[in-house]
């Protein structure tokens, strides 16, 4: 994927929902992007555009993404610093 298309297409897309930095979202029921890992978002992704994984919204924005989009922001956010943390 490319960083710098799925940072554009983060700012269009995503920005609103999971915040600019992918790290703030606007509700804390929505996770965290930033940081997460590339495979990760890119099932979620495809598994939200084929209807098999539910959730409205969720849905209704991936089938506007491309597959080329959807490589392009798991390696963006993938590349981001997150603020995820393990605990043990």
């Amino acid at each position: 994927g490319n960083i710098e298309q799925g940072r554009a297409k983060a700012e269009q897309a995503c920005a609103s929902s999971h915040g600019k930095d992918g790290n703030t979202p606007i509700d804390p029921s929505y996770p965290k992007l930033a940081g997460q890992y590339r495979d990760f978002l890119e099932r979620a992704l495809l598994d939200y555009r084929s209807e098999a994984r539910k959730n409205a919204i969720m849905v209704a924005q991936a089938k506007q993404l491309s597959r080329a989009d959807i490589s392009n922001l798991a390696a963006y956010y993938d590349s981001l610093p997150g603020s995820l943390t393990v605990r043990r």
